[in-house]
């Protein structure tokens, strides 16, 4: 099936059915095929408002039955990677219908390297740039088609239908997932030891930043920092132009959204120059960004008058780097954290980094280890993260579920106090619980 999807060319479809389409990304991938005139339906196992309903919309139609038996027929079928082990039952039925059937990236893939394709990858930061590179190629004219895993504060959407030639796209690491695109210009924010429930470990995962790294043309560009010992290893042997994105940093940069995000600027304005957009433009456009959904995202003040925000911040240096960034624009406020543990691996492997990665908080309350994709695993758990939290200084426990993080920010938090939900979970339930 693998060799059948990577064949097959989606230009070909007309009736194609997404399995899994709420997905933030995917969901975006099927407001971009109806643009280009296909008609598309799809398959979810539960309400997602944010992603369906602009999809219903514009007549998508969206199935929340599950019975293998009942997918539609389709010229081709798409899926999220979730699928893969949430329910197989249906993409196995949709591998018998004798019709290709392939992932997100995949067809992204196919469509995004029709274009000058702007990649922005890295283990931390992908979205907020993404993002933030949209804003300033549109008030450079350059008009860019752009698909980033969020919900952009100015347009609270996740797709962007432009009319030139190029497009922006967040270039997603795990599983390699990234290597199905053929950037022009390549962004590297960051590389960190991350996924390790697929990577071997950190040489693994340069390995495949550098294979991305060599599909960027001649005629590209390479964007990062050079310098950073773990980005320099990809680096040798390239053949686009790399470009120090440090150089364009400014750390005076009026911005609305948290200052560790200054350092994403700098990327954004490397590629602007590039693109021949002009400096007082592109740092205008970035003044005015007001940022996207879950990141950082003002959500309400409640009746005590406790400020809650919420963050996907889910690997330990995203944790602190957030909170030290939070404490720098809020000085002399408490910080409360309540932190939804991502994967049992990813919180096991990661188990030490975890532990010191809440210094800032003035307390921290973890709700059950959200396991996506993964079965569990009872060597690991929210109670022992919280031990160990609290054994490197800051006050730390686990309850059972969200209600009774709801419950923690509507009676334990304090008039001026700062509530972040944090996490890649649904942790943003309990503050909007909250705030009801």
């Amino acid at each position: 099936m693998a060799e059948f999807s990577k064949k097959y060319n989606l230009k070909n479809a007309q009736r194609i059915h997404i399995i899994g389409m709420g997905g933030i990304g995917i969901s975006a991938l099927a407001r971009l095929l109806v643009a280009q005139g296909k008609t598309v339906s799809g398959t979810e196992d539960n309400e997602s408002k944010e992603t369906l309903d602009p999809l219903r919309a514009i007549g998508v139609k969206v199935s929340l039955d599950l019975d293998p038996k009942k997918l539609p027929i389709a010229d081709c079928y798409l899926y999220s990677d979730a699928w893969l082990t949430k329910h197989p039952e249906v993409l196995a039925e949709a591998r018998t219908r004798g019709v290709p059937a392939l992932s997100y990236f995949e067809a992204l893939g196919q469509i995004a390297n029709h274009y000058y394709l702007i990649a922005v990858s890295g283990a931390h930061g992908k979205t907020t740039t993404t993002a933030m590179l949209i804003d300033v190629l549109e008030a450079g004219g350059l008009d860019p088609t752009a698909i980033v895993g969020s919900l952009r504060a100015k347009t609270k959407s996740n797709f962007k239908a432009g009319g030139g030639k190029y497009f922006v796209v967040e270039a997603d690491e795990y599983m390699r997932h990234f290597l199905q695109f053929t950037p022009t210009i390549l962004l590297i924010n960051n590389i960190d030891a991350d996924h390790l429930d697929y990577y071997k470990d950190l040489t693994d995962i340069q390995s495949a930043f550098s294979e991305l790294a060599h599909k960027v043309p001649a005629n590209g560009f390479v964007v990062c920092n050079p310098s950073d010992p773990k980005v320099a290893p990809v680096l040798g042997g390239i053949a686009a132009t790399v470009i120090d994105y440090t150089k364009y940093f400014d750390p005076q940069l009026s911005l609305k959204v948290l200052p560790l995000h200054r350092i994403n600027a700098a990327g954004v304005l490397a590629i602007a120059d590039t693109l021949g957009i002009d400096t007082a433009t592109a740092k205008t456009a970035l003044a005015e960004f007001s940022g996207t959904w879950r990141r950082f995202e003002y959500k309400g003040t409640t009746s005590k008058g406790v400020l809650v925000y919420d963050d996907y911040a889910h690997h330990p240096l995203e944790i602190k780097t957030t909170l030290a960034s939070i404490k720098e624009q809020f000085p002399g406020k408490k910080i409360r954290v309540a932190f939804h543990p991502h994967l049992y691996s990813r919180t096991k492997l990661l188990m030490d980094d975890f532990a010191a990665a809440f210094g800032d908080a003035s307390d921290v309350i973890l709700a059950p280890i959200f396991a996506a994709r993964e079965q569990p695993d009872p060597g690991v758990s929210s109670e022992i993260l919280a031990e160990r939290i609290t054994s490197n200084g800051t006050l730390a426990r686990a309850v059972d579920s969200l209600d009774k993080i709801t419950d923690y920010i509507k009676n334990e938090a304090g008039a001026g106090d700062i509530v972040v939900t944090m996490g890649a979970g649904d942790i943003y339930k309990a503050g909007e619980a909250a705030l009801k």
